[in-house]
């Protein structure tokens, strides 16, 4: 066990939530001052603090934090995924980007090779909670900057990390060139008084000094001082069981320490990250729900989609790059088309520092010295793109731990001449020499969209509070509710959602605590 109260074999929670990331941790958080018995299970233990979390060789060349869990594609190649089980999630290696989505992002959206469609809820509905969100991660940013960013209620309550000079230089040439570059909303404690070293290993990195805004420290830690919130870690959910009719949850199977346990309660909320969700959901099968859990819609496992990511490297020959936080700077400038090709779009900020570590890893015969030479006089950037749902897009399960992904990536042309746009305005901005490199679905590129949600229970698992349209006690709260991926990063949506749900579970499960019962109000039963 780890912080928070001892959880006790012989009590029953009134809520199991499966996962310590973005959404189970703000569930957890939101229902905390409820008094309701709330245990969170985490398949990982606690990160160690510990050298290594900095040492790029490590990180990238041993993949020391990596899952040894093997997935398969489907020529039979298999492969150690870019997963991370650990309290907190992913978020313990993320570049700290706090992105709100747009409010076009919210409908239906025709691309070159498909259609995006609407979600169930509209920027309206979580622009709240998105607020919420940046004050609870310490968002830093400055308002007015993105000329694309959506209404707001409320500005951030942070100033911008500033820019280094190198990132400064960028960012002016830029703007020469008529772009509109802004500061990128970061997630992190910079400032006096702020535990932010500038230690420049942060994106995909683990922060040693807690200064990164997290799930972990900034969710679960809080919710964890309440006596009632416990975390049981080192414990991998097997599956979901169903009552005798199929349709309430009542217990969750779980491997921990080599034996297998049941706990069961009235509620659970399912967040284990868009995989495993999917994966848990179709290990559940049972005589009454034999495709899976909450899959009567055939959709669970489907429809997965992973952001269009492409790293481009700006060479200074003569120039060492000396930034230690470079993700200060975004451009939003092509988010709806290049000129004259609209399908051409997305997002464009700065990588983390790359170091030579990081390029052997991906280009393991390249020598030591010259991948040292490349990473010190660069300048890195991320080009993303969306991608677009495809039914053949799927993830099933494989064993007991492994996954077979087929994934059909769509709007890729597209990408690659958004990709080819950028690499022209780098040449302009000074940059003689670009090189590049794309991220595929082996990398977590913001995997989303394989619980997704919607109006319609033949087309979808989830309503739009997450809540299944098959089981009236399970909520799916993680990326895999995405209809569609975006083209930002997916971390404070995922948040301001499972805020909402949040609320929502807060009054429809816990609005009477004098009872001993633990059920939602009639008025918000699904049939």
């Amino acid at each position: 066990m780890f912080a928070g109260t001892q959880w006790d074999a012989g009590t029953k929670p009134d809520v199991v939530i499966i996962g310590s990331g973005v959404g189970g941790g703000s569930v957890a958080l939101k229902l905390a001052a409820t008094g309701a018995k709330i245990l969170i299970i985490e398949r990982g233990e606690k990160l160690p603090n510990e050298p290594q979390n900095a040492d790029a060789e490590a990180v990238f060349v041993e993949n020391r934090y990596r899952t040894t869990d093997l997935y398969r594609d489907e020529t039979g190649r298999t492969y150690r995924p870019g997963q991370y089980y650990y309290v907190g999630g992913h978020t313990k290696f993320y570049g700290t980007a706090m992105f709100r989505f747009r409010e076009r992002d919210f409908s239906a959206v025709a691309h070159e090779d498909g259609v995006s469609p609407s979600w169930p809820v509209s920027y309206a509905d979580l622009e709240p909670f998105y607020t919420e969100a940046e004050q609870l991660f310490g968002v830093r940013g400055k308002a007015g900057d993105d000329p694309t960013e959506p209404s707001r209620s409320a500005s951030y309550r942070h100033e911008p990390v500033p820019h280094e000079p190198v990132i400064g230089r960028v960012a002016v040439g830029f703007a020469r060139l008529g772009l509109h570059p802004f500061h990128m909303p970061s997630a992190i404690d910079y400032g006096p008084g702020g535990l932010c070293r500038r230690c420049g290993t942060c994106d995909a990195f683990v922060c040693r000094f807690d200064a990164k805004g997290d799930a972990e420290t900034r969710l679960l830690r809080p919710a964890l001082q309440h006596p009632n919130v416990s975390l049981m870690t080192g414990a991998r959910v097997r599956r979901l069981i169903a009552d005798e009719h199929g349709k309430q949850i009542v217990a969750a199977e779980i491997e921990r320490a080599g034996e297998i346990l049941k706990i069961e309660a009235p509620l659970f909320v399912l967040s284990a990250g868009a995989i495993n969700s999917a994966l848990i959901l179709l290990r559940s099968a049972d005589e009454r729900n034999p495709n899976g859990l909450a899959n009567s819609s055939g959709v669970v496992g489907r429809y997965l989609m992973n952001h269009h990511l492409s790293g481009l490297m700006g060479l200074m020959p003569f120039t060492v790059n000396d930034t230690r936080f470079p993700k200060t700077m975004s451009i939003n400038d092509f988010y709806y088309g290049t000129p004259g090709d609209e399908a051409a779009r997305g997002n464009i900020q700065m990588l983390g520092n790359i170091q030579g570590a990081m390029i052997r890893a991906a280009y393991p015969a390249m020598p030591r010295f010259l991948a040292n030479l490349l990473a010190r006089h660069s300048v890195d950037f991320l080009v993303m793109s969306e991608d677009t749902p495809k039914y053949e897009s799927r993830v099933r399960p494989l064993n007991e731990n492994g996954a077979e992904v087929i994934y059909r990536p769509g709007d890729r042309k597209a990408h690659e001449r958004f990709v080819g746009h950028m690499r022209s305005l780098l040449n302009k901005n000074g940059f003689p020499v670009v090189l590049g490199h794309s991220f595929g679905i082996e990398a977590p590129s913001h995997q989303c969209g394989t619980v997704r949600m919607g109006d319609d229970p033949k087309q979808a698992a989830l309503d739009a509070l997450c809540r299944a349209h098959d089981h009236p006690n399970l909520y799916v709260v993680d990326a895999g509710f995405f209809p569609s991926s975006a083209a930002l990063n997916p971390a404070l949506t995922v948040a301001a959602q499972a805020l909402r749900v949040g609320d929502h579970i807060r009054e429809s499960w816990f609005a009477n605590r004098h009872t001993h019962e633990i059920s939602p109000k009639e008025s918000n039963h699904v049939p």
